[in-house]
């Protein structure tokens, strides 16, 4: 036990040699959606899942963890966020000889907003929905009956506008790995989320053609009769999060069990964050609550769950809510709350 604590002390520090900084640079990274957690059964635990992971909703948290589910699986998670922002996940994973493999795709909506001009200086009538989108392609391994492995490539768009110069796209990669002692099914999880390269808007406000123009030269490049607008877009980061978890079992038997996930999450654009998560099964049901410190807004949730086998799949239901303190509106379909069913045939 003793050699497992150093080994534990020692991972804790890799992300702290990573991402050091004496202040965290809040607001520096793009494509915030990519934070958004998928699966209520995840988000009912406080997001400390990491170590957790063993189903088709570990290609979001941590891609190793999808070589240890229990077949093939399908995955639906949907999350009414507040302001009419909606997102909708889906993944299918399929066992084959050489591993596990699973495609998913995230995609974060609004309702239409009205576009507005300079020139009309108000609404002109027509209408546009901002969104995001990622495409994944996961594969993942265990090289031992205590270790596992998992890699994700993901396809990253995000459109902000109603132009084709409001659209981005990029892409990361994604890679975790999960270990289990043998004791207590005590699970050692990691994950290096949405390593990526910066990415970067291409604008072209005038119309000339031309980008990152230089406004000090006094240059009129597209003959206007003005100096040139469209200054330098500078580059921004994708959200590049590490993340160390460790879940245990507290206590089990052929029909409850109750375990308990402690994680630490190392994202590039904000402090240190912990999470907590607990959950109780008994039979086809789970209860599940967490909370997570040093976030500025999130920090209880609360789950439930109702697994319903049948003779040609297993169907797992589950219901989670998160409180967004103050930016939470009042009235129950406005709050945050996630739905999502997996399927296991």
């Amino acid at each position: 036990m003793r050699k497992l604590y150093i080994i534990i002390a020692a991972i804790a520090l890799i992300p702290c040699l990573m991402f050091g900084e004496i202040f965290p640079k809040t607001g520096t990274a793009g494509l915030q959606f990519l934070k958004l957690g998928v699966d209520a059964r995840a988000i009912g635990m406080g997001e400390a899942y990491t170590a957790v992971s063993d189903d088709i909703s570990s290609v979001y948290w941590n891609p190793a963890g999808l070589a240890l589910s229990k077949g093939d699986q399908v995955l639906f998670s949907h999350t009414n966020w507040f302001a009419n922002i909606n997102h909708e996940y889906v993944a299918a994973s399929k066992k084959t000889d050489l591993g596990f493999f699973a495609i998913s795709a995230s995609f974060l909506h609004t309702d239409q907003m009205d576009i507005t001009t300079e020139e009309v200086f108000g609404p002109t009538g027509e209408t546009f929905s901002p969104y995001d989108l990622a495409l994944g392609l996961t594969y993942a391994s265990k090289f031992t009956d205590r270790f596992a492995f998992g890699l994700t490539g993901k396809y990253l768009r995000e459109n902000l506008g109603w132009e084709a110069q409001h659209t981005i796209n990029g892409y990361s990669i994604d890679v975790g790995s999960t270990y289990n002692t043998g004791w207590k099914n005590l699970i050692i999880g990691m994950a290096l989320s949405n390593f990526g390269p910066d990415m970067k808007y291409t604008i072209d406000n005038d119309g000339d053609g031309l980008f990152d123009e230089d406004p000090f030269d006094l240059i009129d490049n597209d003959g206007d009769g003005l100096v040139d607008e469209d200054r330098e877009e500078y580059t921004f980061k994708v959200p590049l999060n590490f993340s160390l978890g460790i879940a245990m079992d507290l206590y089990r038997n052929d029909n409850s069990s109750l375990i308990a996930s402690v994680q630490l999450d190392n994202c590039v654009d904000r402090e240190e964050t912990w999470n907590l998560g607990a959950e109780y099964k008994i039979g086809t049901f789970a209860l599940r609550g967490g909370y997570q410190f040093n976030y500025d807004v999130a920090d209880l949730s609360l789950g439930l769950g109702w697994r319903i086998p049948t003779s040609f799949a297993i169907f797992d239901i589950d219901y989670a809510y998160t409180r967004m303190g103050d930016l939470e509106e009042s009235g129950l379909l406005s709050k945050a709350q996630r739905l999502s069913l997996k399927i296991t045939y």
